[in-house]
């Protein structure tokens, strides 16, 4: 019963992003172009990073990235190597950012055989007796995300860089030095904090291979 309680609230919250989609600022990608040259050096010139540490941006979801960069700007989301990078971009230009690195196809990733089977129960189904939602919930069976509800796109993603995000929201269920800028429901937090190093593992590089 209460792993059901949580499907419902996600299908609630899921409804309510929706809902709220159409007062999010849009970004003009031709602008945003124009913004992103220091950007290239991390992410790669169209967003689709080489480095497996660092994110790939391209096909990311615009409302997202607008509400990420907005957290490191104000603070919600503190990343060193962001520093001073957005402290003095507006809105208007964060959200030209977004829209262009949404605009860009992402890159197909790898993923790890052995790690197949398990990542794709994760992904797909959950784990209810710790009451681990399956991804595919907010992050589509495909990993494309949704765009207006501002659940990001993760198909292709850089496993290291999604294991690195699990293991900082698991860290910030109990502790603040952690990632808590997921909302104030704690639900990336709570999946995050039920899942086993092995499961966070699994689940990143299966969604690293999904295209």
């Amino acid at each position: 019963m209460i792993f059901n309680r949580a499907i419902a609230t996600l299908a609630l919250l899921m409804a309510a992003n929706v809902a709220l989609a159409g007062g999010v600022m849009k970004g003009d990608a031709a602008a945003g172009e124009a913004l992103v040259g220091s950007c290239a050096a991390c992410h790669g010139a169209d967003g689709n990073s080489l480095a497996p540490t660092f994110p790939k941006l391209a096909g990311l979801g615009e409302r997202y990235l607008l509400k990420q960069m907005k957290d490191i700007r104000d603070g919600r989301r503190p990343v060193a190597l962001m520093a001073g990078q957005v402290d003095n971009m507006t809105d208007q230009q964060l959200a030209d950012i977004a829209a262009f690195y949404d605009a860009q196809d992402r890159t197909a990733g790898t993923t790890d055989p052995g790690l197949v089977k398990l990542g794709r129960k994760v992904y797909l189904a959950g784990i209810a007796e710790r009451k681990v939602a399956a991804c595919s919930g907010c992050h589509s069976p495909s990993g494309k995300g949704n765009g207006p509800g501002g659940y990001p796109a993760l198909a292709g993603q850089h496993a290291d860089y999604v294991a690195q995000q699990l293991e900082m929201f698991r860290l910030g269920y109990e502790d603040e030095s952690g990632r808590t800028n997921g909302g104030d429901s704690k639900i990336m937090r709570t999946i995050a904090f039920g899942l086993s190093d092995l499961e966070i593992k699994a689940v990143a590089s299966y969604v690293a291979g999904l295209q």
